[in-house]
């Protein structure tokens, strides 16, 4: 995921990106928002919005629960008359008049702040900036709601078509399922319409096609579709030779069996599973295993142990549990999968992979140790012995965007190393997708390769985020100079 920076405007970052991002980095804090007459704040506690403010009037406790119909106008005005005596918050004086019982003011204080964090989403141009730190425990009552399902409610409040296109890909894109299973198995409650129109996604229409196969009229098809968007479910296909989804969306959408519900005992057995196993065990995979199969068992254990499925307990304590599992399930399989990627035997990978479980600090030393062997390897025209060095550094250290940078680099100088060579850079650029240089490198790939319209995309990407970049400028000039 891109980096989102802690202060700006909505105009510069869109809320939904905001808080996946402070979502997925489990950050605690608050995010103020400040509009033309008002402030409004979120509160985080390890990504996971738990209760907001505003200093908006209509926003305030009495006039919410007056405008849904939960008190009358009366009890409205009796009950701030004696606010303004003070001594006791409007809430307790609601229950102490027979107003409210307990449990319909609790409803009313959380049905109050989801509708705060809602009113967020129609903001355009606002300012925002998130302080890391302690929030205030005093008056917070927890949400105990998905973050997926807080954008989802809130981006279907959106109703400005003239945003959602300009916010959109354009009709000649392509969407396709996230290959992201926090995205993907969000606890978010889909509407029979939206499960209905994301089943039309196949990872090879365009949006337009889309639209004019939907039985709805394209307002409202269009509008699902910038809500799946914004949530993280679909995502713009960027590389047209990239396959299709293999994950069937009715398997996607498919309620776990009572069986694997059984989930208090299955989540601490798997918890000591992952002390005790390597990366093939915990998957539960054999060694000889390819992608595909790989890939399979992970999205299926990460739908069953995804964090959002304390939401169903009440039990405080599961969702760091689940946040564990799920981050060696993924762990485990960002590993595996660099033997299919780059070609590595799959025992020598797993060597490999264990020795980074067990001594992270050693391992990137090591895998640093090897990149450098490679670049001197590559400088001496050892071409082999360079991709070597570098395959068994990106498996050590699968994360470092410029071990894959170079290795891409040296797969440009073997036969037949072009396809090679755009798999391992398009792994950099998912690690550090604001890298400049990076998406100059595969436009020069594509160029190479004769994909002249594609070198031009990822040349102009470049440019956006680094406007001097020298390589993405030449690379545009030299396209030029091939139509004269």
């Amino acid at each position: 995921m891109s980096k989102v920076p802690y202060k700006g405007t909505f105009a510069e970052t869109r809320l939904p990106l905001i808080l996946i991002h402070l979502n997925r980095n489990r950050l605690t804090g608050t995010l103020e928002i400040k509009a033309s007459s008002f402030t409004k704040k979120v509160f985080l506690e390890k990504g996971e919005a738990i209760f907001a403010s505003s200093t908006n009037v209509d926003d305030r406790l009495g006039e919410t629960l007056l405008k849904v119909g939960k008190i009358t106008l009366e009890q409205f005005d009796r009950a701030a008359e004696l606010l303004k005596k003070g001594g006791k918050r409007l809430g307790a004086i609601l229950v102490d008049l027979g107003f409210l019982s307990p449990k319909e003011l609790f409803w009313g204080v959380k049905f109050q702040v989801r509708e705060i964090i809602y009113s967020l989403f129609l903001f355009e141009d606002a300012e925002y900036e998130f302080v890391e730190g302690d929030v205030p425990s005093d008056e917070v009552i927890k949400l105990k709601m998905s973050m997926g399902n807080l954008i989802y409610e809130g981006v279907k409040r959106i109703d400005n078509l003239t945003r959602i296109r300009r916010e959109m890909p354009s009709l000649k894109d392509t969407l396709m399922l996230s290959d992201d299973p926090l995205s993907l198995f969000q606890n978010i409650e889909l509407s029979s319409h939206d499960k209905k129109l994301l089943s039309l996604v196949d990872g090879s229409k365009t949006i337009k096609e889309i639209l004019d196969q939907s039985w709805l009229g394209s307002f409202e098809a269009m509008k699902i579709l910038y809500v799946l968007f914004y949530t993280g479910m679909l995502v713009k296909k960027e590389n047209e030779s990239e396959p299709a989804e293999s994950i069937i969306v009715d398997d996607l959408l498919k309620e776990l069996s009572e069986d694997e519900m059984a989930f208090d005992q299955r989540v601490e057995s798997f918890l000591k599973k992952i002390e005790m196993s390597d990366y093939y065990e915990l998957l539960g995979v054999d060694r000889k295993a390819d992608e595909s199969k790989i890939k399979k068992k992970y999205m299926r254990l990460a739908k069953e142990f995804h964090p959002d499925k304390y939401l169903k307990t009440e039990d405080l304590s599961l969702k760091d549990k689940l946040t564990t599992i799920f981050d060696a399930l993924t762990d485990a399989y960002n590993n595996l999968k660099v033997s299919a990627l780059v070609g590595t035997n799959g025992d020598d990978q797993a060597s490999a992979a264990s020795k980074q479980k067990l001594d992270p600090k050693a391992a990137k030393e090591e895998a640093e140790r090897l990149h450098q062997k490679g670049v001197s390897e590559f400088k001496a025209g050892n071409f082999k012995d360079s991709i070597s060095n570098l395959k068994k550094a990106t498996s050590l250290d699968i994360k470092n965007s410029q071990y894959w940078n170079t290795l891409s680099l040296v797969f440009t100088k073997i036969p037949d190393g072009m396809n090679q060579a755009e798999k391992a850079l398009l792994e950099a650029i998912n690690l550090e997708p604001d890298n400049a240089d990076f998406l100059a490198n595969l436009g020069l790939l594509f160029m190479k390769a004769g994909k002249n319209p594609r070198a031009k995309t990822q040349f102009n990407k470049a440019l956006i985020l680094d406007p001097e970049n020298k390589k993405a400028q030449k690379g545009l000039d030299d396209l030029k100079n091939m139509k004269k």
